[in-house]
């Protein structure tokens, strides 16, 4: 991996109560790169996600994001980080009650003073980006599941956020719409320059867009390497 990481853990550890979800995890995100991070259910993979955007905090060891650590941030610089994140969680996790386009609007009206006028040029520009132009009228009830997720990866590219998370995003897809998501989840990453971080059950899918993976198991890190070596890998709990 290049050394030029953005996003960095040092020996992190992390426990629910007394239950140890990640014991003494190290792992970077270089700059620009996309990530996979897999496991089975409950071997803390979306925790990792919860620890680099501040929603909780390591109980030992240290999570940087540009050389900060996520753990010691207090409120307002905790806004600052997030305002540089996007995220695509698990199932889109639209506004069922907004449009397509004011879903898509939401987060720059949440953190930018911009116009209106401005606001729909952007909106019309990220829906054209994930090819979707002409939907800002919809009702999310009116996507299909492909749809729906092409929105939500529209919503979270809305302020080019320098870090992008996503939550499974391709759980629930059938095969065309996943082929679909994955394409342009790769593309808008080479685009926009984003470093990436993807948890994600889909070994196969993953391994033609991701350039590094790592695989979590009880809390640790069980194995790493990028899509080749993984494929060429002699551990039979790899493969």
């Amino acid at each position: 991996m290049s050394s030029d990481s953005f996003i960095e853990l040092k020996n992190v550890s992390f426990a629910y109560g007394d239950r140890p979800i990640l014991q003494d995890i190290s792992l970077t995100i270089p700059r620009g790169k996309l990530v996979a991070i897999m496991g089975g259910s409950g071997s803390g993979k979306t925790t990792l996600l919860r620890l680099i955007s501040g929603q909780v905090r390591a109980q030992q060891g240290q999570v940087l994001v540009d050389g900060q650590d996520v753990g010691r941030m207090g409120n307002q610089a905790l806004y600052q980080h997030r305002r540089r994140m996007g995220m695509l969680f698990q199932f889109g996790a639209l506004f069922t009650d907004l449009s397509v386009f004011d879903n898509v609007a939401f987060p720059i009206r949440e953190h930018t003073r911009l116009p209106e006028s401005l606001i729909r040029d952007l909106v019309l520009m990220k829906l054209s980006a994930v090819g979707l132009r002409g939907t800002e009228s919809l009702m999310p009830a009116e996507l299909s599941g492909g749809m729906a997720r092409r929105i939500a990866l529209a919503r979270a590219i809305a302020l080019d956020p320098q870090i992008m998370l996503y939550d499974e995003p391709f759980t629930g897809l059938d095969p065309i719409s996943l082929g679909t998501i994955a394409l342009l989840i790769k593309k808008l990453n080479d685009a926009l320059g984003t470093s990436s971080i993807m948890v994600t059950h889909d070994v196969h899918k993953s391994l033609e867009i991701v350039d590094y993976v790592y695989f979590v198991a009880s809390g640790r890190i069980a194995a790493e390497g990028t899509p080749d070596e993984v494929r060429h890998s002699a551990s039979p709990w790899v493969q």
